[in-house]
């Protein structure tokens, strides 16, 4: 059974949801996870134009036209970082991360593919600045794991809220007990969850 005719069967709302937006577009990236998560780090809490400036200006303090590497991150001190719009917290996570990858506390891609969701979650979270919500996208984008519910994210409870015509948003808890029914295939009930919240701030529902 494919993953679009498993959650039509598990959940009448989620059916819908897939007629109205069609097939979902989630491809696994596949980048290194030192740069999956420095990228993550540097969108965190801010809007995507803002956060591709400052993505494209730290790139743009190395030499290389290829993603940086941990040791030449690990080059420049807090400083120069930050003159790529970064703050002092982001610029301090981002050194932290190049240590921990030269460490061997990040996995590589091959050792991410052994590992299994949690054990990421609880080997990835020990990272400054790598909570769990971060740990939860690169899972879903970079990996492609199937079946991750980012039940902290605000985009994913908003999209239930409108979806299933709720007064308020769901607590973390009441998502989780939700989508049991939509497993093994939660990470794709979670890209529906986000296009229903866009099409609210779009003025479609």
């Amino acid at each position: 059974m494919n993953t679009v005719r498993h959650l039509s069967n598990a959940d009448p709302i989620m059916a819908k949801l897939i007629a109205r937006f069609g097939p979902t577009d989630l491809k696994p990236r596949r980048l290194l996870p030192f740069q999956a998560l420095a990228k993550a780090i540097i969108y965190q809490q801010l809007s995507g134009a803002a956060a591709d400036t400052i993505l494209k200006r730290f790139r743009g303090l190395f030499t290389v036209k290829t993603f940086p590497t941990p040791a030449q991150v690990m080059q420049l001190d807090v400083d120069r970082l930050r003159t790529a719009g970064l703050s002092r917290p982001k610029a301090n996570y981002i050194r932290d991360l190049a240590q921990k990858t030269s460490d061997g506390v990040v996995p590589t891609l091959r050792e991410c593919d052994r590992l299994t969701d949690a054990e990421l979650v609880e080997r990835l979270t020990c990272i400054k600045g790598v909570g769990r919500w971060t740990v939860e996208m690169l899972l879903i984008f970079n990996l492609g794991r199937p079946d991750v519910l980012p039940v902290h994210d605000l985009g994913v409870r908003r999209g239930y809220q409108v979806a299933y015509r709720k007064r308020t948003e769901p607590t973390p808890e009441q998502l989780e007990r939700y989508g049991l029914r939509w497993s093994p295939q939660r990470s794709t009930a979670a890209w529906y969850l986000w296009r229903a919240a866009d099409g609210l701030a779009d003025g479609n529902w």
